[in-house]
Order: C-alpha cells, then sequence, then structure tokens
C-alpha cells in the first residue's frame, strides 16, 4: 500500500503554534500573524545556550516531523529558546496507513473492533432504544455516588462494563451513548474510552468468550498449541470468530497477569446477564485440558469447571516446597517450635 503526504499543519502543530506565540513580537520578522488561518507563518523549534538551532525533530502525529531547523530568527524576547523558520515541511508517512479496519488487527483483543458504526449489525445503531434495567440503575447509582460531582465521568468504565454484560457482552452505540447521558459526557468520550480498552467488545460475542492469552510467556509455554486444538474442536474458528450456534467466540488476548501459571485462557460468561456474568481464569493448561474445559462448560455450565491452575494449587511448586529438581542445599529453618518444647519440658 503506497503512503500518503499528509499536510504538516495538523492541530498539535497549532496548538503549539497558539502556546508559543507570545514569544515573538509584532516587529520580530515574520511573525505570526498569517498563522491562525494559513500555512505561511513560521515552525516553534528549541535552541541552545549560544542561540544555534537544535537538530532534534519536532514529532507532530504518527510518522510526520519537522526537519531540523538550519535557519530562522530569534524571538524578540532575549530571554526565549524558540525561534521561528520561514516555510513548512510536508514529509511522507514513516509507514504505509490503512483503514482502520486493518489497523484494529494490531490491537490486543482480537475480537476488538474500533470502527464506531458497523452496517452489518442493525441494532448498532443510535436510533435504536437502549436502556439499562431497574436493577442495573440501582448499581449505577452506587457508583455515580463514589466521585464528586464534578468528576462523575470518572464511572465511565465501570458503567460500561455494565452495560456490557447486560447487552450480552458487547457494546451498542445506544448503550454507549446512555452511559454518556447518565455521566453527562460528550458521547465521543465514551466512545474513545470502548475502542481503547480491549476488555470492551464492540461487536457482538457468543454467550461464552474463550481469551487464549498470546503474549511471550504463554506462547513459550505453548499457547499456539492451545488454540490450535481448540480452534480444532470447534470446527476450526479462528481469532475473531464464533461458532455457529452462537455459543462460543475465540479470541486472543495479550497478558493477562498469571504468566507463573503459564499458558492460560480466561472465559467471560454472558449467558445470565449481569447477575450471572463471571470472567475466569484457567491456567497451567495442556491442549487437551483445553477442549475438556470448553466441553464441561457446554454440557453442564461454567460452574463444572475448576478455576485457576488446572494441576496445582494457585502458583505453588506441584510435588514439594521448591522448583528445584534436586534436594535443597540449604541454609534451613531453626526447629524453633521443636526447641521450644524442649525448653517448656
Amino acid at each position: 500500500m503506497a503512503s500518503r503526504t499528509l499536510p504538516l499543519f495538523s492541530c498539535v502543530a497549532h496548538n503549539t503554534f497558539r502556546s508559543h506565540m507570545r514569544l515573538f513580537g509584532s516587529g520580530g520578522g515574520n511573525g505570526l500573524s498569517a498563522v491562525s488561518g494559513a500555512v505561511s507563518g513560521g515552525v516553534v523549534g528549541v535552541v541552545g545556550a549560544a542561540g544555534a538551532v537544535g537538530s532534534s525533530h519536532l514529532l507532530l502525529d504518527r510518522g510526520l516531523a519537522v526537519r531540523p531547523f538550519t535557519s530562522g530568527k530569534k524571538s524578540a524576547s532575549a530571554s526565549s529558546t524558540f525561534v521561528q523558520s520561514t516555510s513548512f515541511a510536508s514529509l511522507p508517512l514513516s509507514r504505509s496507513t490503512s483503514s482502520r479496519d486493518h489497523v484494529a488487527s494490531f490491537s490486543t483483543n482480537s475480537h476488538d473492533h474500533s470502527n464506531l458504526h458497523q452496517p452489518d449489525q442493525p441494532d448498532n445503531s443510535p436510533d435504536v432504544h437502549w436502556d439499562f434495567t431497574e436493577a442495573n440503575y440501582d448499581k449505577v447509582a452506587e457508583i455515580v455516588a463514589r466521585y464528586p460531582s464534578n468528576y462523575k465521568a470518572a464511572a465511565v468504565i465501570p458503567l460500561l462494563d455494565i452495560a456490557q454484560q447486560q447487552n450480552d457482552g458487547w457494546l451498542s452505540v445506544s448503550a454507549m451513548n446512555r452511559v454518556a447521558a447518565i455521566l453527562g459526557m460528550a458521547d465521543m468520550r465514551v466512545y474513545e474510552v470502548a475502542t481503547f480498552y480491549t476488555m470492551f467488545n464492540r461487536s457482538k460475542v457468543g454467550k461464552y468468550h474463550l481469551m487464549v492469552c498470546g503474549t511471550t510467556p504463554c506462547m513459550l509455554r505453548g499457547s499456539r498449541d492451545v488454540y490450535a486444538e481448540i480452534s480444532n474442536h470447534l470446527g476450526g474458528v479462528e481469532f475473531g470468530d464464533s461458532t455457529p450456534d452462537g455459543l462460543f467466540t475465540l479470541s486472543e488476548m495479550e497478558c493477562m497477569g498469571c504468566c507463573v501459571n503459564a499458558p492460560m485462557i480466561a472465559v467471560a460468561d454472558y449467558t445470565n446477564g449481569t447477575e450471572g456474568y463471571t470472567y475466569n481464569y484457567y491456567e497451567d493448561l495442556q491442549p487437551g485440558d483445553a477442549v475438556r474445559i470448553i466441553d464441561s462448560i457446554k454440557d453442564k455450565g461454567i460452574s463444572s469447571v475448576k478455576i485457576g491452575s488446572q494441576t496445582r494449587g494457585t502458583c505453588e511448586p506441584k510435588d514439594m516446597q521448591t522448583s528445584l529438581t534436586s534436594t535443597p542445599p540449604g541454609p534451613f529453618c531453626r526447629p524453633l517450635i521443636k526447641k521450644e518444647a524442649e525448653q517448656k519440658a
């Protein structure tokens, strides 16, 4: 895909000009009078103590940079460290760009799609009515009450979490709009949160959301084999896909904090809405363990499966109080309890 050349004068650059405009006097050469509406003013740069222009780039947005400044005029303020240049540079992006759908494939959740409106989902529209249940409104009120009235927006993540649980595991546009209305936020601010955090799903998922950790520790311990076994067992579904019966969705997640018990998967249960919602870890897996867990969930429900490590207690060594393969060389603890008993006798 070909690279694109974009104009350098972005909103980032404009803010830079506004914040430093006071450093330039009306008689300071080219001035900044033409900057407010056109790309004909100067570029703000940094100079050293001796007045020489620094060679560092000023990065503006991904792939955009100002070429090293080679000429410029000191500002009207003698103590200022800023200069202005007489021209802008428009540089190619440092790498090819593509559509948001393609960029979303780099997300840490393989099921997450960042595009806000998805035409293939007619119920994902701001025109579709959505609201919290009465029971969930009680939870919403309790959460919002934890924050000062002028900081209600701090509750956006827990409210989105409740909305996702109620909405069978995904966030529709109307659900996000409802959260925004309750918190007095602009809709776009809520969209930004929902599309940034990968635990929020912007597409429908199955009743059970299977998430395979693909980060380095799990990968080294066999997570790719676990994924391959799950995919084959579910009829060839890949990351981001759901089974035809809508029961399982398979996704890849990045580190979920159980590296010591790698490899692991997480399963989110959306079968009973908010009241029955669970999010459990299953650790120390062999490929066959993952298949057994899935079959047990399908036949008997989520409660039929042991949570956590499948082979040991928490992250303790499996057979003894050491991870060494031979007898520990010491030092050993003194038998104080035995010694105390002997003294009392």
